[in-house]
């Protein structure tokens, strides 16, 4: 009945936290040497960007229209479309101060989405705690209470065995007093013990 508790690793509480944080400054960071390797002022990569991190936007947006839309596939794209976009802001600019001003803004919009996502999770996390302490709780209270009936079927048992034996020896008593009919106890049923009077001698 009692399900392991299994602690988890504080590795693998802390990669969620800082997961968005990671994959924005490795976006940054390929970035730059992406510009150090000369995509600094290069249209034609500044295009490729576009024409991608536009391509990925689009995607997201077919993938999120209709009652059908998949919540996961539209969230990767836009996700994408924003890592491209910051990618080719961060080769094409000349400073550092515009890619880290977006890179501000890209972390601050994945730890709001991501936000969302953990409140999500955790009142998930915390329904299903609940259901299965009611189950427990159910459980628990059903084991309870078959114990009881079987101690009272016990009890009733051992009380009928005391019963038995006590009349098996009152009829191997009675059986031993003079004028005792075997005949007659089968034809009356079950007899009542006898009586014992005491006189006093005076």
């Amino acid at each position: 009945m009692n399900e392991p508790i299994l602690a988890r690793h504080w590795l693998a509480l802390a990669a969620p936290k800082v997961a968005p944080a990671v994959a924005t400054s490795t976006v940054l960071i390929l970035g730059r040497i992406w510009n150090a390797n000369g995509a600094e002022h290069s249209v034609g990569n500044a295009a490729l960007m576009i024409v991608l991190a536009t391509g990925a936007a689009a995607a997201g947006a077919f993938a999120s229209a209709g009652r059908r839309g998949d919540s996961v596939i539209a969230g990767t794209a836009f996700a994408a479309s924003g890592g491209l976009a910051l990618a080719g802001v961060a080769g094409y600019a000349d400073g550092i101060s515009l890619p880290l001003l977006l890179w501000v803004l890209a972390t601050a919009i994945a730890y709001g989405l991501a936000a969302r996502y953990w409140r999500t999770d955790r009142r998930e996390s915390l329904a299903y705690e609940r259901r299965t302490i009611e189950r427990r709780e159910d459980h628990a209270h059903i084991e309870r209470v078959e114990a009881l009936r079987a101690g009272a079927q016990i009890e009733v048992a051992r009380e009928g065995a005391a019963y038995a034996t006590a009349l098996a020896q009152a009829l191997t008593q009675r059986a031993a007093l003079p004028g005792f009919n075997p005949a007659a106890l089968t034809r009356a049923g079950l007899p009542e013990l006898p009586t014992i009077e005491t006189t006093k001698e005076h």
